[in-house]
């Protein structure tokens, strides 16, 4: 399969192309997110893994475009996006929202019996199989708002802009809608490595609904507790890559 690429796409904007490439690990952001999260990663990982951050519907150059409020239909789109890029190995990384749609990515691949990650890695959200606590996105503004303050992701000047946040709610609604009416299918595990990240004052996401990813993979798993809330990959960016990196230089060196 021939990649195309792209200086940049609507879903897969490149952050820095890099000659040499070996494999590539497509990031998905968290609620509300761009591709803009991914900015800094390629300093900080093996110069022959290229980034893929997607952009999905709704924020940034996508702006004008409805965001998807369903898993299955974004799903559908994501796949048709990323196969002419699936001619090298690849890896996957999501955060919070991102980790959800990148383990069903996942899944996809597999039934699909196309080239399946070599690792996933996700960040931030509880087990799929875990019963959603609660429905964010159906929260009158105000409380939302509150709600979004509590996970401290979102500066202060912004929450108390009445127009940007009236901007940026409908986005962020529709991001919880795909993570709020997701319905866990049981089904064989996946067979790549999976690596789960959580931030110990995560108010949200514990230890123990982070640990049962294991269950997810029939491959290895792993899980590391990071400083930091619910948005430690922010925080603690340097620290989250250089684990992450300890996972993807021998798989560099497998597909060499």
């Amino acid at each position: 399969m021939q990649a195309r690429h792209y200086s940049s796409s609507r879903w897969l904007p490149r952050v820095q192309a890099r000659s040499k490439v070996k494999s590539r690990l497509i990031c998905l952001p968290y609620a509300g997110g761009s591709a803009a999260v991914f900015n800094n990663w390629p300093t900080h990982l093996p110069a022959t893994i290229d980034i893929y951050p997607i952009q999905l519907p709704g924020r940034c150059s996508r702006f004008n475009e409805p965001p998807f409020t369903q898993l299955a239909p974004l799903l559908a789109a994501l796949a048709e996006a990323i196969a002419p890029y699936l001619d090298i190995p690849i890896a996957f990384f999501g955060h919070s929202m991102g980790a959800l749609i990148c383990f069903e990515l996942a899944h996809t691949l597999q039934s699909a019996e196309l080239r399946q990650p070599l690792h996933l890695f996700v960040s931030g959200h509880q087990a799929p199989r875990l019963e959603v606590k609660e429905a964010l996105h159906t929260l009158p503004d105000a409380e939302l708002i509150v709600a979004l303050a509590q996970l401290n992701g979102t500066p202060t000047e912004l929450l108390e802009d009445r127009q940007l946040m009236a901007l940026m709610l409908p986005t962020l609604r529709a991001d919880l809608s795909v993570c709020e009416t997701y319905h866990y299918i049981d089904r064989a595990p996946l067979d790549c490595p999976v690596t789960a990240f959580g931030g110990v004052q995560d108010i949200r996401v514990g230890y123990r609904e982070l640990e049962m990813w294991g269950k997810e993979t029939r491959g290895p798993f792993s899980l590391h507790s990071l400083p930091g809330d619910h948005f430690f990959l922010r925080t603690y960016e340097a620290l989250l890559l250089q684990i992450m990196a300890h996972y993807l230089y021998p798989l560099v060196r497998e597909v060499a």
